[in-house]
């Protein structure tokens, strides 16, 4: 399964396009849409390029999901799941109670997990919660 356009959508929405590189919440250093391996101070790119990353970004999180979800999915449950991951790493998804609720079939339970992730070194941050919210309507929609 691939994310489809609306899973792009929510990813860009939430992530926002920044052309020049920049630390993002957690300290990290970040480009385009949330892209952040080999990004140096200096780093500037094109929205051409930025599109580019975001894809290539999204095929590491469709191979965690799929890799560590056991049961069936549909595309706004995949979708939801593959911004999620973007977003906190697959790591996170692999030792999560939402993972595994998920893979009991606990769908509702899982869907629930998903506002507790709205944590920034430390911090409680209002856009991380709003970003859950929506891939949480996205996973029961």
């Amino acid at each position: 399964m691939r994310i489809s356009n609306q899973g792009l959508s929510l990813i860009k929405k939430f992530e926002g396009l920044v052309l020049k590189a920049y630390y993002c919440a957690a300290g990290v250093l970040t480009v385009g849409y949330g892209h952040t391996k080999g990004v140096s101070k200096d780093t500037v790119i094109t929205p051409d390029i930025a599109e580019v990353l975001l894809k290539e970004d999204c095929i590491n999180s469709e191979l965690c999901v799929t890799k560590l979800v056991t049961v069936n999915l549909n595309q706004q449950q995949f979708d939801a799941l593959v911004s999620f991951v973007f977003n906190v790493g697959g790591g996170a998804l692999e030792r999560s109670t939402l993972r595994m609720k998920l893979n009991r079939g606990d769908y509702i339970g899982a869907s629930k997990e998903f506002e507790k992730w709205c944590f920034a070194g430390g911090r409680k941050l209002k856009g991380l919660q709003r970003r859950r919210l929506a891939e949480k309507a996205l996973f029961i929609s």
